[in-house]
């Protein structure tokens, strides 16, 4: 696979071999050739969890103190009398069966999805369109809810769900490159903590393998997995 001449620059200035703790790899990161454009900071983890058992299925969300950098677009599920609740809070998209039907045509034109749970008999069918995406509402994340002011206004400060793949990896964005050197530490931070209070008490052994950071078109850093990392 044919390389940028930008990454190429990025190989040459990470070790690959070496783990990283997480201040030296964001200050790495910030000094690394930048894109055209502001990547999104990157965080990867390897779970030491059986896949293919449902008790040990990680999911969680976390609330990072310096937000994404990424204005959600918020969709709500709800009755008609607390549409302008849902409304006021923030929200982008507000409505009943026929937004359902919308989203059930193919519309997916928003990045967060909240559910009351009187809804969720009609939400329920949008399983497989939405589920894949990471924005089918669910009781874990706190997405269905009948305190829609509270939750709407949390996920614009910078709530993120999360959840594993098949392959026992968890894979979100805490950041942009333009963010300050210690808004990304502390939103890293703040999402590291998250994911290990979604440990399975099924689990065994060590829960996260390995971990890494990297922009989103950039080289990948280790991370050294220390307790330090982990407060």
């Amino acid at each position: 696979m044919m390389r940028s001449k930008r990454y190429r620059e990025q190989e040459k200035a990470v070790n690959r071999q070496k783990l990283y703790s997480l201040e030296e790899a964001v200050s790495v990161i910030e000094n690394l050739p930048k894109a055209k454009f502001d990547e999104t900071v990157e965080l990867s983890f390897k779970l030491g969890v059986d896949v293919r058992k449902s008790d040990q299925m990680v999911r969680g969300s976390a609330r990072l103190p310096f937000g994404t950098g990424k204005t959600k677009r918020i969709l709500v599920f709800c009755e008609p009398e607390k549409e302008e609740e849902a409304k006021k809070a923030g929200a982008d998209y507000v409505g009943g069966k026929e937004l359902i039907d919308k989203v059930a045509g193919g519309w997916l034109d928003f990045d967060y999805c909240i559910s009351t749970p009187t809804m969720m008999k009609n939400v329920s069918r949008l399983g497989r369109l939405l589920g894949p995406r990471g924005l089918m509402p669910s009781p874990k994340t706190g997405s269905v809810t009948d305190n829609l002011s509270f939750v709407v206004k949390d996920a614009k400060k910078g709530k993120l769900d999360f959840k594993m793949d098949k392959f026992g990896c968890v894979n979100v964005g805490i950041g942009k490159v333009s963010f300050p050197k210690e808004h990304i530490i502390e939103n890293a931070k703040s999402f590291i903590k998250s994911l290990i209070s979604a440990k399975p008490s099924a689990a065994k052994g060590k829960y996260i393998k390995s971990a890494a950071i990297s922009t989103t078109m950039g080289v990948g850093l280790r991370l050294a997995l220390t307790e330090d990392l982990e407060k």
